[in-house]
């Protein structure tokens, strides 16, 4: 079994198709089914059932997948042990929230790239669900999440707390609206945003009745809309006082927990870590440092 024979395995995989999984290794299909034939006839037993729409793992092909996934990974990360040089330097991506790269990154990133130059960080953002998912297949270094996360393949390190507000139409006061509402409408971004589940949960301590879920692509297009009485939100107080200038809504603070978000660095265990998120992380967590400072003042 070669490891080239489980990266052409691990791409059909995640893609179920060997079309998909050919323009992606940048070949073409014949080479791709060939290969699955051979490690198929090497192991005797048949890794993936055919279909017409692409492929689907058989229970083998099931079984194989994690070895797949961690061979891949330790040939990435022992390649990159010995390319890696002391001084930081390459490519390194990251991901976090939107609110988080919006109100607090910005700065530190700035400061980052001034510290090591060398170091070309990109960073995408995304939902905690997509985020975490992105680590576990190493397309992430680490990511900045909503926590608390418990996974045994991640590391969660406590980067910051924000307060969360519920966000409704103007002139709305309290939390008695909840309670007594038989129907309430959730503005969010798609599913898998931690902010939606936190708000889906506060909703049913309360015993008020969600009718309807509105997905939106933006924070903007959010408070718009809540501005105009569609429905509720739950949102960083931080990030609602960039907004409400721009916009008419009512920010209604939340008790005990429910006001609170720890945003939380996540990161696979057992994994290599280079001395570009080494630099990273020690600037992380030089600036979390000062901001408790500037918070006891």
């Amino acid at each position: 079994m070669q490891s080239a024979d489980l990266k052409v395995f691990l791409e059909v995989a995640e893609t179920l198709s060997m079309g998909r999984a050919a323009e992606t290794l940048h070949t073409v299909q014949s080479a791709v089914t060939t290969r699955i034939r051979k490690l198929e006839d090497e192991l005797g037993h048949t890794l993936f059932q055919r279909h017409a729409r692409g492929v689907v793992l058989t229970p083998a092909g099931e079984r194989l997948l994690p070895y797949a996934r961690q061979v891949t990974t330790l040939l990435v990360e022992a390649r990159q042990a010995v390319t890696d040089e002391a001084d930081p330097q390459g490519s390194m991506v990251l991901g976090s929230l939107e609110t988080t790269a919006a109100l607090r990154l910005g700065p530190m990133m700035a400061r980052f790239s001034m510290a090591y130059p060398k170091v070309d960080l990109t960073l995408r953002t995304g939902t905690t669900a997509e985020l975490l998912a992105q680590v576990l297949r190493q397309e992430l270094e680490g990511a900045f999440v909503c926590g608390p996360v418990a996974h045994p393949h991640l590391i969660a390190d406590p980067v910051l707390t924000e307060e969360l507000v519920l966000v409704a139409a103007p002139g709305t006061t309290g939390l008695d609206f909840l309670t007594n509402a038989r129907q309430v409408r959730i503005l969010v971004l798609r599913r898998g945003c931690s902010y939606r589940q936190r708000l889906e949960e506060l909703l049913t301590r309360r015993g008020a009745a969600v009718v309807r879920v509105l997905e939106y692509g933006t924070f903007d297009a959010i408070l718009a809309c809540v501005s105009a009485a569609m429905g509720v939100t739950l949102l960083p107080r931080a990030l609602l006082e960039r907004c409400v200038p721009k916009y008419d809504v009512a920010c209604i603070p939340l008790p005990g927990h429910e006001g609170r978000a720890d945003t939380v660095f996540v990161r696979r265990t057992q994994s290599y870590v280079s001395t570009a998120l080494s630099a990273f992380l020690q600037t992380v967590k030089a600036d979390t440092h000062q901001d408790v400072a500037r918070a006891a003042e």
